[in-house]
């Protein structure tokens, strides 16, 4: 991948960070050309900020529950992520609610992984709600961001059949390790510019992308 740009990549996350691993892993191995230049925890305790360490990705805490008002965090958040300078802010597993105005401001540059087949299953619990359900098939999407929650246009999906033994532990098991497949292969797209945001569309080898790419499990 020399003499090619390395897209500057900030990684959000809250909690253990296996899709941040997925990333890391990915770029260790020279399958992604960009560098990992923060990540990013609401979360002082978040087992992912070790990963990062591990990995020499510097790391920026922003501990929510230090803030009196939410506005006050909002504008921390805005501050360190500026600092990073990234050109790609990817969400792997941060679970708070980003300000509009924050997500505004990288606009066609802030990607999400969500744990369903979207826009079925917004929001949270995915995995109870569609077995309560009935539902088929689960899965995950790697989509855009905007200021609607869950709603950004979606790049990659990875689909699963669910099974009539499927608890929502085994199902949650399968479809992240779907995550960890689609997250650095969107992210490689991106920064390889095979998948581009252009006027709020996103394109894919310069034709606009009407659906996502999808993946199944074999």
């Amino acid at each position: 991948m020399s003499g090619q740009h390395k897209l500057r990549v900030a990684v959000m996350i809250s909690g253990s960070g296996t899709n941040l691993q997925a990333i890391i892993d990915a770029t260790a191995a020279k399958k992604l050309p960009l560098e990992l230049v923060a990540v990013v925890s609401d979360n002082p305790n978040a087992y992912g900020l070790q990963r990062a360490i591990n990995a020499g990705i510097p790391t920026r805490v922003i501990d929510y529950k230090e803030f009196d008002r939410r506005s006050e965090f909002d504008t921390e958040l805005g501050h360190q992520l500026a600092a990073a300078k990234p050109d790609l802010i990817v969400l792997a597993g941060y679970m708070r609610i980003i300000a509009d105005a924050t997500v505004n401001d990288y606009s066609g540059r802030m990607i999400n992984v969500h744990p369903s087949l979207l826009p079925a299953y917004p929001g949270l619990h995915t995995y109870r709600r569609v077995l309560e359900a009935g539902e088929q098939w689960h899965g995950t999407t790697v989509h855009y961001v905007i200021p609607e929650l869950d709603a950004g246009p979606r790049l990659l999906q990875y689909r699963v059949k669910i099974a009539a033994t499927d608890t929502e532990q085994s199902l949650r098991e399968r479809v992240q390790q779907g995550e960890h497949l689609i997250y650095p292969l969107a992210i490689q797209w991106i920064a390889q510019g095979k998948v581009q945001w252009r006027d709020g569309q996103v394109l894919c080898d310069g034709q606009t992308l009407e659906s996502p790419q999808l993946i199944e499990e074999s």
